[in-house]
């Protein structure tokens, strides 16, 4: 019992403090009572793709909606071929075909809240690097419809999480809210990156451990992620994101 408590004393200031917080803090926010009431529409961020013939990547992620949206978030990502006039914008959802292509506008928001640009890659690079994300999403294992489970995984989260490590080259780790992000696909207990920066370990999507240089130090808890980030100085708190420069 005395090696039980301070176990218990961490997960009560890591995980369920910040969580009750973003709950309490959530509840006092005007919000949409139904999806048919929320905006849905271009948030802005992106520039018109036709304004530049580069190819260009984008990963995106927004606080979703309901009482979920107070610690959970949803992911897409969001392609530009070399000279295109049209984004491709790639998610996966809980209705239906589960990998929805051009659904929303590629920087939509999502239940009304604003979405995040997590990593943005263009010229080249993005040229070279959007085949792979092709591939990656051709690939991913949960592409049929009942392939989706809304916690611990597979969802949206898990689904950009796999391309996001099957090519590491776009240099991405979802944010700290992305539930789902940490579930590996077949029962996978471990995964380490092709470029080897980055090591994975979970059980299930439950409990586990991620380091590397992309993802810094990492603890999640039950879908929850707590941990330090190096390459950008930072902190990661469960259900508000990561706080740092």
């Amino acid at each position: 019992m005395k090696a039980l408590k301070p176990l218990l004393i961490a997960i009560l200031a890591l995980y369920l403090l910040p969580t009750f917080a973003s709950a309490g803090w959530w509840a006092l926010q005007d919000r949409p009572a139904r999806w048919s009431e929320a905006n849905w529409g271009s948030a802005g961020i992106l520039p018109q793709p036709e304004a530049s013939v580069d190819a260009a990547i984008y990963i995106f992620s927004a606080a979703t909606g309901g009482l979920k949206g107070a610690v959970a978030s949803h992911s897409w990502i969001v392609t530009k071929a070399k000279g295109a006039k049209t984004y491709i914008r790639y998610d996966k959802v809980g209705w239906g075909s589960p990998i929805r292509r051009n659904h929303r506008s590629a920087d939509a928001f999502w239940y009304s809240n604003r979405p995040q640009l997590v990593r943005a890659v263009t010229g080249s690079q993005a040229e070279l690097l959007i085949p792979k994300i092709e591939g990656a999403i051709a690939a991913y294992p949960y592409a049929e419809p009942g392939g989706y489970t809304i916690w611990p995984g597979p969802n949206s989260n898990t689904f950009v999480a796999f391309v996001l490590r099957t090519v590491p080259d776009i240099d991405a780790v979802l944010p700290p809210h992305a539930v789902g992000r940490d579930y590996l696909p077949d029962g996978e207990f471990l995964h380490i990156d092709d470029d080897w920066r980055d090591i994975h370990l979970t059980i299930r999507g439950l409990i586990g451990v991620s380091a590397g240089w992309r993802s810094g130090f990492e603890v999640h808890f039950l879908g929850l992620v707590a941990g330090l980030d190096l390459a950008r100085p930072g902190i990661k708190i469960p259900a508000f994101g990561r706080l740092g420069v």
